[in-house]
């Protein structure tokens, strides 16, 4: 096939679509055409899949999009290649895209975090934006976006009940959360996608790495960044396992949600208030009901998570930490000290040593040692609270005294 010389001169992204042997429309593998020299047409391929989860015997669709040049934007048919011969037995994953939303005030972080998904070097099957309970935000949305679906959120307020309804609508074999004001690197959705190939692997979370709107606080410690909803020091630098994914860049296959049941109503955040741990909860369910299940970290899905001057505040710091502790205690009434602590053990022996002594080396990087220091204890008071709240809340529920 050749494309017109117009399109040759240009950067251009081979796009292969398909039809399944059920009549669905599918992606099954996008490649680069990088010209090396225009006088001579050489290039090179990428394939945005692996092989293995490619239909065999699929009538394939095959076409270009400029992706440079005087046609950048455009997309130009080559017709259809008749049985080819691809490798493996399935159809690739299709993966939805759920983004929950709650205030106008972030119109122009949501407009960024959906065409974040629209430039993946791996298409989403489908993006969905899910209003929490906010009639004028819903209708300024589904005025202003076109080849999304935007729908209400028909569960409780708050972002389980808003990530629930969007499970609930999605229709992909894997179900990728990104947060409205998170914005995704364009291969993000390729490497979150990818260790699904394993079937025992029910989650995939991504890297989140702070898009700071001045600059990171001196005394901000790198192992607190889960404070704005960022990856932290401590974690694997390499494909691991671990418990729970971070929130703005998780995934898990979609059949899960009718297996272990959705996110836990109260837990994460109602609006602007800081609780958390819904996901952690989840996760946990998860491994615990279906046996063999693996929930993997692959740092290499990285999507940018803005830190507001707000969160970027000692006050918020604060606030975060006793936020979490509270929410580690309502996790661990539900799920068990050991499980809801497992990671925090470590965490707390091992990586805010090594992250104190580190703050104390120099005279500019002690405030930092400080952060770790109190933020520690503001979080242990808030756990402490928190449980002591549940262990009242259940005498009274036996009447007792």
């Amino acid at each position: 096939m050749a494309a017109s010389s117009s399109i040759a001169s240009s950067s251009v992204t081979w796009i292969w679509r398909s039809q399944d042997f059920f009549g669905r429309s599918g992606c099954l593998v996008e490649m680069a055409f990088v010209p090396m020299a225009e006088s001579s047409g050489a290039g090179r391929l990428r394939a945005g899949l692996p092989a293995r989860l490619l239909t065999r015997g699929s009538t394939v669709r095959a076409g270009v999009r400029v992706a440079s040049g005087s046609n950048a934007g455009s997309f130009e048919d080559l017709g259809d290649t008749v049985g080819a011969e691809l490798e493996g037995e399935a159809r690739p994953l299709r993966v939805s895209v759920v983004i929950c939303a709650y205030t106008e005030r972030r119109w122009s972080d949501i407009t960024v975090a959906v065409g974040s998904v629209f430039a993946q070097t791996l298409p989403a099957f489908e993006t969905i934006l899910v209003i929490d309970h906010n009639d004028s935000l819903l209708d300024h949305a589904r005025g202003e976006f076109s080849g999304i679906r935007v729908i209400p959120n028909r569960g409780a307020r708050g972002l389980s009940g808003a990530r629930n309804t969007g499970a609930d609508a999605a229709t992909g074999d894997i179900v990728a959360f990104l947060d409205d004001d998170a914005r995704a690197r364009e291969d993000w959705l390729e490497h979150l996608v990818s260790p699904y190939s394993r079937s025992e692997v029910q989650g995939v979370g991504g890297a989140v790495v702070p898009r700071w709107s001045s600059h990171r606080p001196l005394w901000f410690p790198a192992e607190f960044d889960w404070v704005v909803g960022c990856s932290y020091t401590g974690l694997p630098l390499s494909l691991a396992e671990i418990r729970n994914p971070i929130g703005a860049a998780m995934s898990v296959r979609r059949d899960v949600f009718g297996r272990v049941g959705g996110f836990t109503d109260g837990l994460g955040r109602i609006g602007s208030v800081p609780l958390g741990c819904e996901e952690t909860e989840f996760y946990i369910r998860l491994r615990s009901s279906i046996v063999g299940a693996v929930v993997l970290y692959n740092p290499e899905a990285v999507v940018e998570h803005r830190v507001t001057e707000e969160r970027a505040s000692l006050r918020y710091f604060f606030r975060r930490c006793y936020s979490e502790g509270l929410s580690k205690a309502a996790v661990a009434q539900r799920v068990g000290q050991e499980s809801a602590l497992q990671a925090e053990r470590s965490y707390v022996r091992r990586t805010l040593p090594r992250a104190f002594w580190r703050g104390l080396q120099g005279s500019a990087t002690w405030s930092q040692s400080a952060a770790v220091a109190s933020g520690l204890v503001v979080t242990s008071a808030g756990y402490l609270s928190g449980w002591f709240a549940v262990y009242r809340g259940t005498k009274r529920s036996r009447g007792e005294s």
